[in-house]
């Protein structure tokens, strides 16, 4: 493996870290906590005086405390135009960002969330939430053109370097379960396609700014018709219909993919409208998520995510990588 990923603490080690974590907040935050989910982070939920909150514990070796404010700064900005978005809870001391450090000298990363009701989508969807989530995303996208970020502002990047290379932010694709080295020759020619068509497309400001970079379905929620926006973790620079391919991150696969891509569209062309050229390069970005994702499911095989993903998925991948090389329809789709 190439690249630190995964976190190395016990789920009993993350929990005594939260309890410790919510001492620095005033007494009506601290009650009973509970792991929901542990992937780039430990996520807890928090029950408190009635209400609820989410913890998210950073693991090491990803975002610096800048990073993780400069993401708050963006959310704080997004939610002043309406749109729904997580806000972080300030401890007694005034701190949206809490600095923990451990005693073998590692420094991680809290942040407490207001709770944000909703009910998470599955794969049988009604594709009309992706209509939602394709307008959504262009109302964020209108925002990151147009927003004067403050002085000091630093978030990950994510271009064809950092997400399929192999010191790509995640790792090595060639590290992904159940991938066979036969088929490396396949992935590498699927790279080299994309990486000429991106450096043709380039990043003008247009096509090129701040994005969430992982707006999949576990990170929807949908209430009362309306589709929520959580966990910008992961939101930094790269191109803007990006965040179409981690749409339907994983999923690529399923045979209503290419119908979800299409409500996507339809949904962001209320708002924003997508150009020939921009149209023309979705393929590339399509495939080059599933590759990144590849590296992720290496990288981090010991979450419940990645081992849920199935002895085939690999072999999908691979399947989609020869579509993209080979036809003119989208890497999508069984």
């Amino acid at each position: 493996m190439t690249a630190k990923q995964y976190d190395t603490l016990t789920n009993a080690a993350l929990l005594r870290l939260a309890e410790m974590t919510l001492l620095r907040y005033p007494a009506a935050f601290q009650g009973k906590l509970s792991l929901l989910c542990r992937s780039e982070n430990a996520t807890f939920l928090v029950e408190a005086g009635g209400k609820r909150y989410a913890l998210r514990l950073h693991r090491a070796d990803y975002h610096q405390r800048a990073d993780i404010e400069s993401e708050l700064h963006w959310l704080d900005a997004l939610r002043e135009t309406g749109i729904e978005v997580p806000q972080a809870v300030a401890d007694r001391e005034g701190q949206t960002v809490q600095s923990l450090l451990l005693e073998e000298g590692v420094v991680r990363y809290a942040v407490l969330f207001h709770w944000i009701d909703g009910e998470m989508p599955g794969t049988d969807v009604d594709p009309r939430a992706f209509q939602q989530l394709g307008n959504i995303t262009a109302r964020l996208h209108q925002h990151s053109r147009s927003w004067q970020r403050p002085a000091g502002f630093q978030r990950i990047i994510w271009d064809h370097h950092t997400m399929v290379s192999p010191q790509s932010h995640w790792g090595d694709w060639r590290d992904a379960p159940n991938l066979r080295g036969a088929d490396h020759r396949v992935v590498e020619e699927t790279i080299a396609h994309v990486g000429s068509t991106l450096t043709d497309f380039g990043k003008d400001p247009h096509n090129y700014g701040l994005i969430h970079a992982d707006l999949r379905l576990t990170n929807l929620l949908l209430h009362k018709g309306e589709t929520r926006v959580i966990d910008f973790d992961d939101c930094g620079f790269g191109w803007y219909l990006h965040d179409l391919a981690a749409a339907i991150s994983f999923v690529e696969h399923h045979p209503r993919a290419a119908e979800w891509v299409d409500h996507w569209i339809r949904g962001y062309e209320q708002v924003a409208h997508i150009s020939d050229a921009e149209m023309e390069k979705i393929p590339a970005l399509l495939i080059q998520r599933r590759i990144q994702l590849l590296a992720w499911a290496g990288s981090h095989a010991e979450t419940e995510m990645a081992q849920s993903l199935g002895s085939q998925w690999a072999d999908h991948s691979v399947r989609l990588c020869r579509r993209y090389l080979e036809t003119s329809e989208l890497p999508v789709g069984a």
